[in-house]
């Protein structure tokens, strides 16, 4: 598809989003013409798209770009990414932060890519469940390590606004793959992602 066509489909994408938006708030009751909504349906669609634009992202290919043979076998640690997701239920945010170690196998990846690779999986319609693995899956699948360990914890708005409304809780989720199956591993990796910097 050449580059005008996706311009093309970009912009009726966005025009429909727009139109939907319109009409959705319509149906709640508002009044679509007056000042301060009458960008609103625009400013949605923008948002949703960028919250959304990890549909368009590839993070096998985020990791490959930057991958350097190195012979290192100590675990690689990137903690407190922060994650900023929408829970396909109720397509509501859920924020927190993710923590994620491997092990190399003869190959690394720049650190930036891992952060990436959370933000490819979190800018799509998520449950917290499935994000944590695909992460895990993307590293495991490209790298190759002889490891790889991902934990979550985030505080979920469908969970704080709405429903049993419990505004202090925080769900935490893992995944682990090779080394990590080991205790003395995992136990390092959960050691260190509890340590603060003085």
């Amino acid at each position: 598809m050449g580059y005008k066509k996706i311009e093309q489909f970009e912009d009726k994408i966005t025009s429909g989003l727009i139109e939907n938006y319109r009409e959705i708030l319509g149906l709640l009751g508002e009044d679509t013409h007056r000042e301060g909504l009458k960008k609103t349906p625009e400013r949605l669609a923008k948002a949703m798209q960028y919250l959304t634009q990890g549909y368009h992202m590839d993070a096998k290919a985020i990791i490959s770009s930057a991958m350097f043979h190195e012979e290192v076998n100590q675990m690689i640690l990137v903690k407190d990414i922060e994650v900023y997701s929408l829970c396909e239920h109720h397509m509501l945010p859920f924020i927190g932060k993710a923590h994620v170690a491997y092990i190399p196998n003869g190959w690394i990846t720049g650190l930036s890519k891992i952060a990436r690779v959370v933000d490819v999986f979190a800018r799509r319609l998520q449950v917290q469940e499935r994000l944590t693995i695909d992460i895990k899956d993307a590293i495991k699948e490209t790298l190759n390590p002889l490891g790889v360990a991902v934990v979550i914890e985030a505080q979920h708005l469908c969970m704080m606004m709405r429903g049993v409304q419990k505004q202090n809780s925080v769900t935490t989720t893992s995944a682990f793959d090779g080394e990590f199956m080991k205790n003395a591993t995992r136990s390092e990796f959960l050691k260190l992602i509890s340590t603060k910097l003085n």
